[in-house]
């Protein structure tokens, strides 16, 4: 059997983390971060994904390792879906078709239970994502725009004491085991966590009797926590709801808002209603008018519809490592030997070549090791991330290093690191003790900012040719390290013996442990995209733009633009694609640019910072962020909205790091005043979207603080004009009504 591990993705400005692809025959797995753009890098590597049963992610559980996990697993879930689609219906026809032929068909048409059973033997398959505390609050949150049916998702959450090496009967158990592979996660606290974990054992140990809450308490509460998460997160991928179950009930018991209908009297059709509705119904003196106590037919809200809200959580600042281990393997089956034995040809051959003992010719007992050769130990190798230089202690002072069990046969160890992680003193020290190990290094310090999307960047390069001021070349190196951008580090340590990881390098596992090159993706070659554009095509555009720039076709031109507003304004398009990422294509997002006013950005796809930093420069791209005014989403579909995250993070960066942070604006009294100073003394960034939006905005705010309370959320309620209920705008604690007093203070503003 045959395995090796593979580098899908290294930082740049495309992928901006580090996917391994674990590849066994019948099964992968996703080791390290799954950040924005990893799924599109993915399709343009070629890799298939349909194999993969479980991810584990390293690091720490914030959007940088996660931003691309609820796309992929949206992916993956369509997939899965159309592919056991596809199987059904063959399994179903080919049983038709055979039990129609025996007369074996029923009264109704239908096949009976054969047909069944072959249905059956197409089970749901399970995607399994392991990952630090936090991981299922954060697919909790993506509840009102996530609903899959054809994919279950389990969810593994790691802590520090569930990942602490221990012996059970002198062997040190993996926190992971399958039929491929033995895993052992490592859970790795910053110094300060460590420090203080270690103190306040301590105090609890010194007094007992202290009041509080018991760590017991705090455990029971948090399992409860947990609970409803994983129940959330079973309901979006897990559940039997369907789009067309219509449940019967009076009008006045129906929760709104709510998609109604009634089944005409006459025909008996289904129909949607068009009459008042409970508690949307407005009038402008008195009370609500009734409605009739019709019995209704209600589709019923998904699953994620029905929990308002989820239980609060902090961040969380461990991050995960792992090691792992493949099985030892069998020896070749030596058919000479089973042949003196007694054992005949077939499938008892086959069971000792499975390690499952048989019975010879004279019932004498044949184990397989009778008649294998010589088997070989299990091969590992090691994923360590450490995102600074505080994780250094805690990596390097974990037992797993001194258990010969679980050390034995890893030969290499992979290494994600942040900026100026690779030149500290104290892993140089651990690393020379380490030599006879293969070291490679993931990096933006290691690793240079190479064009990830070949497919993309190629015809962005071809259209340049011909439109180079419509179409930017992408900015890349295919060399310079570190990356342009990327922080100093505070220490200025040695070069470690790494490798540096590349796209497409190998490391075999079986039959034996080897690190290769053979597979490795050369950088774009551009001047041949560049030059690939053909004669024909170039001349019809040299053509176009002399028409252009023809004096009588300019002066048209100018007439029909003279009366245009704005004519300076820049619109450019950083994703048009559809709500699948693609090799060619990303997801929706528009920047506009507003001289002597600002930035804005409509709709904000995966990986839209990723595509600002392709055309644009460093200095460019903080510029647009210093003047960045406001995000507009213009609705919740993953495909619109995954990248926002990591744009207000890096807005928040470049506007707020190292100055004071004021309160959000949630905190304030909730009079217009407070807001209007706040927005006229502080720099703020306005997010305009449906309220399902901002909730997931701040929901989120408690895995990580990546600026949320920098921002002025504003929720759009749509009009309902056939009951009399207009527009409204959501501001901090109020509602705006377009024409209201404090809809014109912000208008003034």
């Amino acid at each position: 059997m045959r395995s090796h591990v593979e580098f899908l993705t290294t930082p740049t400005a495309d992928t901006p983390g580090t996917t391994l692809l674990l590849h066994f025959d019948k099964k992968r797995y996703l080791i390290g971060s799954v950040a924005e753009g990893t799924q599109r890098a993915i399709m343009q590597r070629g890799a298939k994904l349909t194999k993969v049963s479980d991810i584990f992610l390293t690091g720490k559980v914030e959007w940088t390792n996660t931003g691309g996990l609820i796309g992929m697993i949206l992916s993956l879930a369509d997939v899965v879906t159309t592919q056991a689609e596809d199987a059904v219906r063959i399994a179903r026809e080919k049983a038709e078709r055979l039990l129609a032929r025996e007369q074996n068909m029923n009264d109704d048409g239908q096949v009976n239970g054969k047909s069944g059973e072959l249905v059956a033997a197409f089970e749901k398959p399970t995607l399994t994502i392991h990952g630090g505390r936090n991981l299922t609050h954060t697919l909790a949150t993506a509840r009102r725009f996530v609903f899959r049916k054809g994919m279950a998702v389990e969810l593994d959450e790691f802590e520090e004491r569930d990942t602490q090496a221990t012996s059970q009967d002198g062997k040190w158990e993996p926190t992971f085991t399958d039929e491929n592979v033995k895993i052992w996660a490592m859970t790795i606290s910053p110094s300060d966590l460590r420090q203080r974990s270690f103190d306040m054992t301590h105090e609890v140990k010194a007094d007992e009797s202290s009041s509080g809450r018991s760590g017991e308490l705090i455990d029971t509460e948090r399992g409860r926590e947990n609970l409803m998460r994983k129940a959330v997160v079973s309901e979006m991928f897990n559940s039997e709801w369907r789009l067309d179950h219509l449940v019967e009930m009076p009008l006045s018991e129906v929760d709104m808002p709510a998609a109604i209908f009634i089944r005409d009297p006459e025909t008996g059709k289904i129909r949607e209603y068009s009459g008042p509705v409970p508690q949307e119904t407005k009038s402008s003196e008195g009370p609500k008018p009734t409605v009739n106590d019709v019995n209704v037919l209600v589709r019923q809200p998904w699953p994620g519809a029905l929990i308002r809200e989820l239980p609060s959580t902090s961040p969380s600042r461990e991050a995960l490592s792992y090691i792992v281990r493949t099985h030892p393997q069998r020896g070749k089956f030596l058919p000479d030997k089973a042949k003196a034995l007694g054992v005949e040809k077939g499938p008892k051959w086959a069971n000792l070549a499975m390690g499952i003992c048989v019975e010879a010719a004279d019932g004498s007992t044949i184990t397989p090791e009778m008649v294998l050769g010589e088997g070989s130990e299990g091969t590992g190798f090691a994923v360590i991330d450490l995102p600074t230089e505080d994780y250094v202690d805690g990596l390097i002072t974990r037992e797993e290093w001194k258990i010969e069990t679980i050390m034995d046969g890893v030969d290499v160890i992979v290494w994600i690191l942040g900026p100026g992680v690779g030149k500290d003193e104290r892993l140089n020290r651990f690393l020379s003790k380490m030599s006879h190990i293969n070291h490679i290094v993931s990096s933006p310090d290691n690793c240079p900012n190479y064009l990830a999307l070949d497919s993309s960047a190629s015809a962005t390069i071809q259209l340049s040719r011909l439109d180079p001021l419509r179409f930017r070349l992408p900015i890349y190196d295919n060399a310079k390290v570190p990356q342009v951008g990327t922080p100093v580090p505070n220490t200025q340590g040695g070069s470690l013996p790494f490798q540096a990881a590349e796209r497409g390098k190998r490391i075999e596992l079986q039959p034996r442990l080897e690190v290769h090159d053979k597979f490795v993706v050369p950088p774009l070659n551009t001047a041949v995209a560049w030059k690939s554009v053909s004669p024909e095509v170039e001349s019809l555009a040299r053509d176009a733009e002399n028409q252009l720039h023809d004096e009588r076709t300019k002066r048209e031109i100018a007439r029909q633009q003279e009366d245009i507003p704005g004519m300076d304004v820049e619109i450019i398009t950083l994703g048009t694609g559809s709500s699948l990422p693609s090799k060619y294509r990303n997801v929706s997002a528009t920047l506009v640019r507003v001289p002597g006013v600002g930035s804005y950005l409509f709709d904000c796809g995966e990986n839209t910072l990723g595509q600002l930093r392709r055309m644009f420069r460093a200095e460019q791209v903080s510029e647009i962020l210093r003047d960045l005014k406001a995000i507009w989403i213009s609705h919740l579909h993953a495909d619109h909205h995954l990248g926002i995250t990591s744009v207000i993070k890096a807005w928040h960066e470049e506007v707020w790091d190292g100055r004071n942070h004021p309160k959000p604006l949630g905190e304030s009294t909730g009079q217009l005043q407070d807001y209007l100073k706040a927005l006229q003394e502080e720099k703020r960034l306005f997010i305009l979207s449906e309220y399902a939006m901002i909730k997931w905005l701040k929901e989120y705010a408690s895995v990580e603080d990546y600026g949320f309370d920098k921002l002025v959320p504003l929720a759009i309620l749509s009009a309902k004009p056939w009951i009399g209920v207009p527009s409204k705008m959501g501001w901090g604690d109020m509602l705006l009504t377009p024409g209201s007093e404090a809809d014109e203070g912000l208008e003034e503003l």
